[in-house]
């Protein structure tokens, strides 16, 4: 009885929630044509991420800064964009920060780091985007208007922050998210290992690889591209990394390859 309560009463609270925030039609159809590796208009995922876009807005709070006034058209498509990975998952998984910093183009950060004879070297690093444990996340405008101009190059710098998100959910920036029971913690970590380690190798040998050389930083770094090219440009993480991109399709619950305009006949 208590469980179907409080069923009826969230059901109740996001349909007020989405009406709240619903997004114009327009601005969803222009949003869709702007970033098309979203979902195909009229499929029950667009449907799905349409409602979600419109939680995501009620829940977050965006802040420009330098100042940029964050538009609708702006908060829409970052939260649009923010939502793809979470399609299956449930917008739960972001429940963890509320905040979203956008910055006109790239920022500046002062970083710290310490030598093994324990001297602090300062230098700044450019960032397109940031995540950290509890928010908030940065995000460069100037990047996420030109992602569905750069999809085809697997670049995507919402997804990669938010799959820095997912991976941070247990206090760790380790590659491996919360995964759910069917999924196995050693088995994930076995293969992105092994793929991590021989995309580093490749790209110590100067070869060329679909995925940016930024993955070859560390394990969290392979996982938060490999999520970029998962989604925005799925036919090139497959051909050089499936068995890494058969984990993606179990962990997100989608098969983007599968449902690309390029995808073979079944």
């Amino acid at each position: 009885m208590l469980g179907h309560w409080w069923q009826r009463w969230r059901a109740g609270r996001e349909a007020a929630a989405a009406q709240r925030r619903a997004i114009p039609d327009l601005l969803w159809r222009r949003t869709l044509k702007r970033f098309a590796f979203l979902p195909r208009p009229d499929t029950e995922d667009e449907a799905t991420l349409r409602h979600m876009t419109s939680l995501f807005l009620d829940r977050k709070e965006f802040q420009g800064v330098h100042g940029l006034t964050v538009t609708d058209d702006m908060a829409v498509a970052i939260a649009a964009q923010a939502c793809l990975p979470v399609l299956r998952l449930g917008l739960e998984r972001y429940d963890g920060f509320v905040g979203i910093v956008v910055h006109p183009g790239q920022a500046v950060a002062r970083r710290e780091v310490a030598d093994d004879d324990g001297i602090v070297h300062e230098y700044d690093e450019v960032l397109s985007g940031e995540a950290v444990t509890g928010g908030p996340v940065m995000l460069s405008w100037r990047d996420v208007r030109s992602a569905g101009a750069k999809a085809a190059q697997g670049y995507n710098v919402v997804i990669h922050e938010f799959a820095h998100v997912l991976d941070m959910a247990d206090g760790l920036a380790d590659g491996v998210p919360l995964l759910p029971p069917h999924m196995a913690r050693a088995e994930w970590e076995a293969v992105l290992l092994r793929e991590f380690e021989d995309f580093a190798q490749r790209i110590h040998a100067e070869e060329p690889t679909a995925l940016d050389p930024y993955a070859a930083h560390a394990p969290e770094e392979f996982f938060a591209v490999a999520s970029e090219a998962f989604f925005v440009s799925p036919e090139s993480l497959l051909s050089e990394h499936p068995d890494f991109y058969t984990l993606l399709v179990n962990f997100y619950r989608q098969d983007p390859a599968r449902l690309s305009p390029n995808a073979a006949p079944s």
